[in-house]
């Protein structure tokens, strides 16, 4: 099978990296891709969110299936030309792909269906939203509608700091993404992150895991796109995991189908668990990063058999032969993530990499990366997440930790407590 894996970050890295490894795909393809996804597969200079090239490109490759990693080209509406063409491809329509596209709409779908989530409101005047403020005190969360690279969210913890995000937002910081904004209760516990594969047939969980949002240690500093990641979570037991099928992702699915919306591929529900109860964060339509690298380096099934299945509308033919859907790893998987200087608000680019072949007993996932003269460069905010998997969580972070050693690079952030409080 020849597969075309559109965007060049982190998680298209992961998708790349075990795709190579799946009896099912034969030639492998990425776009744009990056210098260091083109040691495993052939890359293509295309803007992961020109869709008009992405789909010529895929009909020149004669490509058989197309797994779009990014948010962007998924709302772009990249799905809906591929699959005019007649090119299987694993990601939503651009109209179901507002879930994560427009925080307002994925509240509405979500009090349609009767999904759990926190208290909100959504304003389109900056007027209304601080005289709104004006009548709560303590935490709340500020969150811009649009897409804003993970970089939208505030979690204030007064009324200074909430003000302060709903004026950046109408202010322009984020560009029309921030011309509309939801405000919402602040929730307490412990975030979890639960992606399945999806179509109209059926769904197929992924293994669990658990992203570390916060820069700093003791989940300190402002929210980041992701500062590392562990699978499975110990938060979500059998029980739990289709609690969370039945009352998230199933109804989600069944209010999208009843407005003519086509879902095909992962819908990825962020949750607050708290004393065995949970309510839904947010909604991606897309594999989060960094908990693909994690997820990647445990799979053990034929992953592109899985993603043409699901490209394809035919889940729930491929899950009856398979009990229990995807094959993964008993071993955790632990994964740190290390960042450029001045990440979140800005980041290095060009800075040298250093120690990246004596990291050894660990995979290393390039995100923001590049090839220099000198060797590997930095070239974004969050730079690489190193992974290792391990028979317990103390052993794969100390698996982790020890590759993370011998990487530097001038600014180097990361944290130390990844997998650490379970």
């Amino acid at each position: 099978m020849r597969v075309l894996v559109v965007g060049g970050g982190g998680r298209e890295h992961a998708l790349v990296w075990r795709l190579r490894q799946s009896p099912s795909v034969t030639v492998l393809h990425a776009a744009p891709g990056s210098a260091a996804i083109a040691q495993l597969a052939k890359v293509h200079d295309v803007a992961a969110d020109a869709v008009q090239e992405q789909l010529e490109l895929a009909q020149h490759l004669q490509a058989e299936l197309v797994v779009i990693g990014p948010e962007a080209p998924l709302v772009g509406g990249l799905a809906d030309a591929l699959r005019s063409a007649g090119i299987a491809c694993v990601g939503p329509s651009a109209a179901a792909a507002e879930l994560e596209g427009s925080k307002a709409f994925a509240k509405e779908i979500m009090n349609a269906a009767g999904v759990p989530t926190a208290r909100h409101e959504t304003f389109s005047q900056e007027s209304a939203a601080l005289e709104y403020l004006a009548r709560h005190e303590g935490a709340i969360v500020i969150k811009a509608d649009g897409l804003a690279a993970g970089k939208g969210v505030t979690v204030a913890q007064n009324r200074a700091e909430a003000e302060a995000a709903v004026r950046e937002c109408f202010e322009g910081r984020f560009g029309q993404a921030g011309a509309r904004v939801v405000i919402e209760e602040c929730l307490v516990g412990t975030e979890l992150s639960f992606i399945c594969l999806c179509d109209e047939s059926g769904i197929v969980p992924l293994a669990s895991s658990q992203d570390h949002k916060r820069l700093g240690d003791g989940d300190t500093g402002p929210n980041t796109g992701g500062m590392g990641a562990f699978s499975p979570s110990p938060l979500c037991d059998d029980v739990l995991q289709q609690r969370i099928i039945d009352q998230v992702v199933a109804p989600t699915l069944a209010e999208l189908k009843d407005r003519g919306l086509l879902f095909r591929g992962f819908l990825y529900a962020g949750l607050m668990v708290h004393e065995g109860d949970f309510k839904v964060l947010e909604f991606n339509v897309r594999c989060g990063d960094p908990e693909t690298q994690v997820l990647m380096a445990r799979c053990d099934g034929d992953l592109g058999m899985w993603l043409l299945a699901c490209a394809r509308g035919e889940l729930a033919m491929l899950s009856k032969g398979f009990d229990g859907g995807i094959a993964w790893s008993k071993e955790v998987a632990v994964g740190v993530t290390l960042a450029s200087k001045g990440y979140p608000q800005s980041s290095e680019k060009g800075v040298c990499i250093g120690g990246l072949e004596k990291a050894q007993g660990a995979v290393v996932f390039h995100a923001g990366t590049r090839a220099g003269c000198s060797g590997w460069e930095t070239n974004g905010g969050r730079v690489l997440t190193v992974c290792a998997t391990g028979a317990d969580y103390a052993q794969a972070a100390q698996a982790a930790y020890a590759a993370v050693g011998v990487i530097n690079f001038d600014g180097m952030q990361f944290r130390r407590d990844i997998a650490k409080k379970l």
